[in-house]
């Protein structure tokens, strides 16, 4: 009898469920939206509807069924503690709850630490085994292998490196996420042009300064508006010293750095490298460590999701 895995990858936005082979060949994918505005109980009742749709009809054995979802959760007790994009949900035992319903082990992730797993097991990260991933999108989070292990801590709460906090006396104040992911470039858009800076930004939301967003920022960018080069550039700069200080810690052999943000290409992965180069204390903390985009983007969640049953397995 053949055997597959069942992954789910829960977002803020679409709860996706698939079937693996063994070796994370994709079988088959389904998703819906999460609809998380009506609380617990339907997106709950979602998921289960996608593991069920998705369960194969041939008598093939399912080993398990691992799940991405957004952080703080504890993968030792499978329970989500408090996700702000998830309304309602707090020390939800998601684990034991979808094991009741489909009798299986259920091995739960945190979406970052999933995406380093993917990344490593069939993304831009295959044969290293020192990872680390950044994300850099509406937030900023993180996920590291060490060894070939995930860091993970005590409670499976580490490795939020979009929470490391820059120094008040830097000029800059709060987290490495505050201070750079996509709403904080919005924010400073906003800042800017009401300050009178010229930009095309302007244009291209007819003038509503409340619909600027990271995207459209990196759009403008792209078109070779300075204020969207300088903005873009700014963030890069703020993970370049985010990243220089993980090598320092984890002296990893390759850096990947996905998200809505890394659209900007070049815009923002040039003064990242110039950052790393400058803030690192020696060259061989940089020297022969690729700083990559991802590889993987919409399966990414549900392929970390069945490596978590792989590698438990």
């Amino acid at each position: 009898m053949s055997q597959t895995i069942i992954s789910v990858d829960l977002g803020g936005t679409r709860v996706r469920a698939a079937r693996f082979d063994r070796r994370l060949n994709l079988l088959e994918r389904v998703e819906t939206l999460t609809l998380a505005k009506e609380g617990l109980e339907p997106t709950l009742g979602r998921i289960m509807a996608q593991i069920e749709a998705i369960w194969p009809a041939n008598g093939s054995e399912v080993v398990g069924i691992g799940v991405s979802a957004p952080g703080p959760v504890n993968p030792m007790t499978g329970v989500i503690l408090s996700p702000p994009n998830l309304p309602g949900w707090h020390n939800v035992p998601l684990s034991r709850l979808i094991t009741e319903r489909f009798d299986r082990p259920v091995f739960l992730g945190n979406d970052a630490n999933c995406a380093v797993l993917a990344e490593a097991r069939r993304g831009a990260a295959q044969g290293y085994s020192h990872v680390i991933y950044i994300t850099v999108s509406t937030g900023i989070g993180g996920g590291i292998i060490s060894h070939g292990q995930l860091i993970l801590g005590k409670q499976g709460l580490g490795s939020e490196v979009g929470h490391l906090i820059f120094s008040p006396e830097s000029g800059l104040g709060g987290s490495v996420e505050k201070m750079g992911a996509g709403p904080a470039i919005a924010r400073e858009a906003v800042l800017r042009i009401q300050a009178g800076a010229k930009s095309i930004i302007r244009d291209r939301v007819g003038g509503d300064l409340s619909k600027i967003t990271a995207k459209v920022v990196g759009e403008a960018a792209a078109e070779g508006d300075e204020l969207g080069i300088e903005l873009i550039a700014r963030t890069g700069r703020l993970v370049g010293v985010l990243i220089a200080d993980l090598m320092h810690l984890f002296n990893p052999e390759i850096v990947v750095v996905g998200g809505g943000v890394t659209n900007a290409g070049d815009l923002l992965f040039t003064p990242m490298i110039q950052a790393v180069r400058a803030y690192t204390i020696d060259d061989d903390y940089w020297r022969d460590v690729p700083i990559v985009p991802a590889a993987l983007r919409d399966d990414g969640g549900l392929i970390g999701a069945a490596a978590l049953v792989q590698t438990v397995d």
